[in-house]
């Protein structure tokens, strides 16, 4: 099967080509058995602590488990981001999601906020404002195991998926099912149309999803951050949670890069 896959680490002329022509890319084996078991089992504890019930996304995680919070800067992923973005940039949430056993097909979207549509931004096409970061945390080297599905090289497509195929719950010729072992990591722009693909296991299926965005794009899983996570975390972290200094205008020449090299 045909798969955008790339090293982990730094963003190569190779990785840009794949992601400006798919809008996606994966990283493969980025976290080990044990990691990932261990960050199955914090995500099990924030949907408990939760109350999900079925399909679930709870943020902010990472501030009250190692596990999950340690994927935020991870280096066989931050320098792609970085490579995308420049030095100037924030996670500006982290959620975490459930799709419950036997789940079913979710619905095509493209990522963005509900408040203000990330078309008025540009026209045709939709610039990136979100890049994520799916960390898998369960199996999903076969289709139907809560699988995420996209259609290549959507995010450039200069005209809305039309709402008959947007309905559409069955197969969808042009989508590809993305097929990877947990650890993985899938990295995607926010205007590729995509969704969750049919779950037949009887095992919750569970992502660690890290969004990176402009510095000036409000932060969508906090109103404010956490002062206890800021002050045990690392400084870099508090500069990727928009914890900067600012000595001028607020996005001006003296904001300072984060300590990427700390």
């Amino acid at each position: 099967m045909l798969n955008p896959v790339v090293s982990a680490g730094e963003l190569t002329e190779t990785d840009r080509f794949i992601f400006e022509s798919w809008g996606y890319f994966v990283i493969p084996d980025v976290l080990s058995a044990e990691e990932v078991k261990q960050c199955l089992e914090a995500s099990e504890r924030v949907h408990r602590a939760a109350g999900t019930e079925g399909f679930g996304q709870v943020g902010r995680g990472y501030e009250t488990e190692p596990a999950l919070e340690q994927l935020m800067d991870h280096p066989a992923v931050l320098p792609k981001i970085r490579g995308l973005y420049g030095d100037r940039f924030i996670m500006q949430s982290g959620w975490n999601t459930k799709q419950p056993a036997f789940g079913g097909m979710g619905g095509w979207h493209q990522d963005g906020s509900g408040a203000y549509d990330f078309k008025k931004l540009s026209f045709p096409q939709i610039p990136l404002v979100q890049l994520r970061a799916s960390f898998l945390l369960t199996d999903q080297t076969q289709p139907r195991m809560g699988n995420m599905e996209l259609i290549p090289g959507s995010h450039r497509s200069q005209v809305t998926m039309p709402e008959a195929l947007r309905k559409e719950k069955g197969d969808v010729s042009i989508g590809h099912v993305i097929c990877a072992p947990a650890g993985s990591v899938l990295v995607f722009h926010n205007a590729v149309w995509h969704r969750t693909y049919a779950h037949d296991g009887d095992y919750d299926r569970y992502t660690m999803h890290y969004i990176y965005s402009p510095p000036w794009v409000r932060a969508s899983d906090r109103l404010q951050n956490s002062k206890a996570f800021l002050e045990q975390t690392t400084p870099l972290r508090r500069a990727l949670m928009g914890e900067f200094h600012r000595p001028d205008a607020p996005f001006g020449s003296g904001y300072e890069v984060p300590p990427f090299e700390g």
